[in-house]
């Protein structure tokens, strides 16, 4: 009952903001290609799974031209959210960023993240989607995602317990939602 508050959308004003956690976070409904990948994609765990899952929705309703992915440990992700759209251009990152503008990017809190984060923020417009992997991880982690929330350069962002994800539309109201994924 007591996380009732943060499902569905509930208090969430943005017609956007609410379509993305109802349509995209919380879709339930099985999509097209997830039989097939789970068949393809074996030996990952439960949350990984769930992840991926989330990984192939958002990329399948932004339809990105590129995706980053910085500090993948499974090739999962790199599946999942190729085949949620197959015309994006998937690039492994293993150092600070260094591309085109960011379409849609993916990055674990593991390695040299802050400079990841720094490179990537110089690449980011408007459109651009950033998910940050393992935020509750540790104090470090907490701390690094309570930065990225406060930043003036990051907009709308969403807390997903899992992973964070950040909007970098400055036009709209910045606001962090906590929401039950």
């Amino acid at each position: 009952m007591r996380r009732m508050r943060h499902s569905r959308g509930f208090g969430v004003q943005s017609p956007y903001d609410y379509a993305f956690i109802r349509y995209v976070v919380n879709e339930h409904w099985p999509y097209y290609a997830y039989d097939e990948l789970d068949r393809q994609v074996t030996g990952i765990d439960k949350r990984t799974r769930k992840l991926c899952r989330l990984y192939f929705r958002m990329a399948n309703w932004l339809q990105p031209k590129t995706i980053a992915d910085y500090g993948a440990e499974t090739d999962a992700y790199r599946l999942y959210m190729q085949r949620g759209c197959r015309s994006s251009d998937y690039e492994p990152q293993s150092a600070c960023y260094e591309g085109p503008t960011l379409a849609l990017g993916r990055m674990s809190l593991t390695g040299d993240y802050r400079c990841y984060y720094e490179s990537l923020l110089q690449h980011v417009g408007e459109h651009s989607v950033l998910i940050v992997e393992t935020i509750k991880r540790d104090k470090q982690a907490r701390a690094f995602w309570d930065e990225v929330k406060r930043d003036a350069r990051t907009g709308v962002t969403f807390d997903l317990y899992y992973c964070g994800v950040v909007f970098f539309n400055k036009k709209k109201y910045k606001q962090n939602y906590i929401v039950n994924f």
